[in-house]
Formats: C-alpha cells, sequence, structure tokens
C-alpha cells in the first residue's frame, strides 16, 4: 500500500514524485516509456539541443559582420543528431538518479485504473509489449497484470502530438514523409526541401534550426500571423526575421491533402500543391487520457482533458492530474510547478498555480519571451491598461553583439494600479529574462517599484528598467 502513486513520469511526475518522497509519502511512480517524458526524450531537451548547434553555426557564417572570419565552416548533422541522444540520455539517467536518491520506487510499465477501494485506489500494470527498445532507462519493468494500491492518485500522463483527419497524412506517417516532433529529432539525413504543418512553437523551433542548416523550409500557418498567442507585434518582427533568411511562410493557409511527396493547400481560394522531401506535422498537441481506466473511477474530462482546480484536484477526491494532461499550459516548467502544488496539497499545505504569470518562450535566433497579458488580450478583456514598446537598442550590450538587431521589449501597465501585467520580448537573452518579469507579475509589482530595482550593467535585461522610466 502506497500513500501515492504517480501514473508518468515526465517533468509533472518525476519533478512531483521527488517532492512526495521528501515530504514523507510512500510513492510510486509508473512510466510506459522512458522517465523525462516528451519534454527530455522528445521535446524541450533534444529541441534545444540541435538549436544550439544551429546557432554556433549562424556565428560562423555571419563571423564577418564582427570582425571574424571563418573558412569552411559545415554543419555535421548526423553528429549534432548523435549529441543530442547523449545530451538526452546523460539527463535521462540523472532524473533516475534523483528519484532513487529520495527513495521513489520506479517501475516501468502501463498503467490503468482499476477500481476505487475501501482506503483508495487499485491501478493494474503490466507490460503492454508496445515499448520502443532501449527506452526504459534502466527501470525494473512490472510483472504482468501486477496490483498496486494507493491512498492518492496523479495522474501526470502528458500529450502526444494531435493528427487531424486529414486525406493522405495516415499514409505519409507510416512511410515515413510526414514526421511528428518525435521523429524529425532522429532524422539522419537533411532533406533538401522541409515543408512545416504549424506555424506555432514546435513549428518554428524546427524551421529555425533547418533553416539555419541550409535546408529550404516552408511554414503553412492557417492563421495570418506565426507564433500562435504571442503578442502580434513580437510574432510580425519574429515573421520579418526568418522572410529574410528565406524561410516562405504561406499564413492563412489550409491544408487540404497529402501526396506522395506533396502537400496540398488552399491559399486565397487558390489550390497549391507544395512538392517536399520532408513534411514536419506539428499543429498543436492533445492530452494523453485514454486508456488509462479513468472511466473506472468517474475521473471527468473535457475534450480528452483531465478537467482540474487551480490546486490540480479533479472530480474525484484524492485524485489530482499536473502536467499536458490537464490541458491548461502545455510547457514543462507549468508542470513542474503544477505537480508541486498537487503534492503540497496532499501533505495538507494550501496551495494553487497562478496561471497568469507563467512565462514562455520560442527558442527561436532571435528569442521570444513573454508572460501576462498581450496587447490582443488586453482589447478582448476590456482592460484598462495601456501599452508600451521600446527598442532594444537602449541596451550597449544588445547593440555590442547584435549587428542590424530589430528586438523590442513591451511592457503592459494596469492604469488603474500601475501594476506591470504583460511583458513581452524579442531578441537576445530573452528566455534567460523573462523569469524576471514573471515574478514582478506574481507579485503585482508597480512601475515604480521595477525603478528602484538595480540591474547589472551592461545588460539586455535592463531595458525593462529603463523602459520604466519612460512609461
Amino acid at each position: 500500500m502506497y500513500d501515492l502513486i504517480i501514473i508518468g513520469g515526465g517533468p509533472a511526475g518525476y519533478n512531483a514524485a521527488e517532492r512526495a518522497a521528501h515530504g514523507g509519502l510512500k510513492t510510486l511512480l509508473i512510466e510506459k516509456k522512458a522517465l523525462g517524458g516528451v519534454c527530455l526524450n522528445e521535446g524541450c531537451i533534444p529541441t534545444k539541443t540541435l538549436l544550439y548547434s544551429a546557432k554556433i553555426y549562424d556565428y560562423a557564417k555571419h563571423g564577418e559582420e564582427y570582425g571574424v572570419k571563418f573558412t569552411g565552416a559545415e554543419i555535421n548533422h548526423p553528429f549534432v543528431i548523435e549529441r543530442k541522444d547523449k545530451v538526452v540520455k546523460t539527463l535521462v539517467s540523472g532524473v533516475a538518479a534523483k528519484l532513487k536518491k529520495a527513495g521513489v520506487e520506479v517501475i516501468n510499465g502501463t498503467a490503468v485504473v482499476q477500481n476505487k477501494a475501501a482506503n483508495g485506489f487499485n491501478v493494474i500494470v503490466g507490460d503492454d509489449g508496445n515499448r520502443p527498445a532501449g527506452t526504459t532507462g534502466g527501470l525494473p519493468s512490472a510483472p504482468a497484470q501486477n496490483i498496486y494500491s494507493s491512498k492518492y492518485l496523479l495522474i501526470c500522463s502528458g500529450s502526444e502530438a494531435a493528427i487531424p483527419p486529414i486525406p493522405g497524412l495516415k499514409e505519409g506517417l507510416a512511410d515515413n514523409f510526414c514526421l511528428t516532433n518525435r521523429e524529425i529529432l532522429d532524422l539522419k539525413e537533411i532533406p533538401k526541401n522541409l515543408a512545416v504543418i504549424g506555424g506555432g512553437v514546435i513549428g518554428l523551433e524546427m524551421a529555425s534550426y533547418f533553416n539555419s542548416i541550409g535546408v529550404k523550409v516552408t511554414v503553412i500557418e492557417m492563421l495570418d500571423k506565426i507564433g500562435g498567442p504571442i503578442d502580434g507585434e513580437i510574432a510580425d518582427i519574429l515573421y520579418k526575421n526568418y522572410a529574410k533568411k528565406g524561410i516562405d511562410f504561406k499564413l492563412g493557409a489550409k491544408v487540404m491533402a497529402f501526396g506522395k511527396n506533396s502537400v496540398e493547400f488552399e491559399l486565397n481560394g487558390e489550390k497549391i500543391a507544395l512538392n517536399a522531401d520532408k513534411v514536419l506535422v506539428s499543429i498543436g498537441r492533445k492530452a494523453s487520457s485514454q486508456n488509462l481506466g479513468l472511466e473506472n473511477i468517474n475521473v471527468l474530462t473535457e475534450r480528452g482533458a483531465i478537467v482540474t482546480d487551480d490546486s490540480g484536484r479533479t472530480s474525484v477526491a484524492n485524485v489530482y492530474a499536473a502536467g499536458d494532461v490537464n490541458g491548461k499550459s502545455m510547457l514543462a516548467h507549468t508542470a513542474y510547478r503544477e505537480g508541486e502544488v498537487c503534492v503540497n496539497n496532499i501533505l495538507g499545505k494550501k496551495d494553487r498555480i497562478n496561471y497568469n504569470s507563467i512565462p514562455a518562450v520560442i527558442y527561436t535566433n532571435p528569442e521570444v519571451a513573454a508572460v501576462g497579458e498581450t496587447t490582443e488580450s488586453v482589447k478582448q478583456k476590456c482592460l484598462k491598461a495601456s501599452v508600451h514598446s521600446f527598442t532594444l537598442k537602449y541596451s550597449g550590450r544588445y547593440v555590442a553583439e547584435n549587428e542590424n538587431g530589430d528586438g523590442i521589449v513591451k511592457i503592459i501597465v494596469d492604469e488603474n494600479t500601475r501594476n506591470i501585467i504583460g511583458l513581452h520580448m524579442i531578441g537576445s537573452y530573452a528566455s534567460e529574462i523573462i523569469y524576471g518579469a514573471a515574478m514582478m507579475i506574481d507579485t503585482k509589482m508597480r512601475v515604480d517599484d521595477v525603478r528602484k530595482i538595480v540591474f547589472p550593467h551592461p545588460t539586455v535585461g535592463e531595458v525593462i528598467r529603463e523602459g520604466c522610466f519612460m512609461i
């Protein structure tokens, strides 16, 4: 009998398991593939490994702009993939070691919630035989149809790539012409032409990498802007940067079908067939809540996502959910915090997550980072707020490091309280700066409060303080 069973070993699950064990809970973590989930194995970490190699290659190609000339720089894509695998293996092993040290019991298998028991819940765990070879990360496999019981359940089963019912897509995935985020990260050969379906985070980051290494990239996006929910002005700057680099954007386009080596889409009433060597399908992700037995204990879901409150509670007492499976904010750092909130409440410490202060990043070059309200959301919600945009050229470091840079920071201020309620950046180090803005929003800092903070100089981040003096 356990105090807590966690289903899913991604960021929400493994972090929550460690916190629970440190809190004195006898914890069992069940993972059907590999520790680290999508983020560590098929998403955040492998993607950033590729993008860093591309960034170094970009520096080499454009070094003359900074007085440094490189001769014969080239990208070794197979080596990049090999290094990516090494990084993933190192980090997966690190997660396993931390869980072992914390005293978490971890097993590899497929979990199904069987029923409610007198003192908790019963979960059947077995090996479904569908795990790819070498993905257990050294975890012990569960005995077939073994039953485990616990007082609390935490569902952290994550998400999977959304696959729309477009004609030819199923066949394209089967013959490896169409790829999801999983397959493209293992692509050994560089395609000459890559079509990317979807101009969101995954699509843009992969478009960025392949564009940098010399691939002809076309991004087909249904909306009239890229970047999904990011601020419109930021999206426009990113669009112009990548259009200059040679990415061909087809905005307002609807994919109609996939052929043998082509994508058919409709744009401005015209049907167009685009030839491509490979196609990345990145139109979003959906919660993985199927085949978990949630219906056996009547856990409420909406469109496949488990319904939770801001404390992680589901519709069933003592059952919590965290991470992508709740469909709220499909980001690894959100999952970390959600898992912690769930564990804290299980331990009797009241806790909740503030979704208004969660930062988001697109790791393109230049980077995009954002937190809080956008120009568009302010209008939609009829908020009394002012929007202020400042060039990053107010930063000496930015000017020194970015020839012809066009980065900006946007600060959104509540006109009644003078609180900062949104901040958006495009430019170098944005991913490392945005946490400060998240703290400002979470702690309800006013413009005057930020003016009193001493920022290091010269940094890009000090533009935020400089901007506050101009508001």
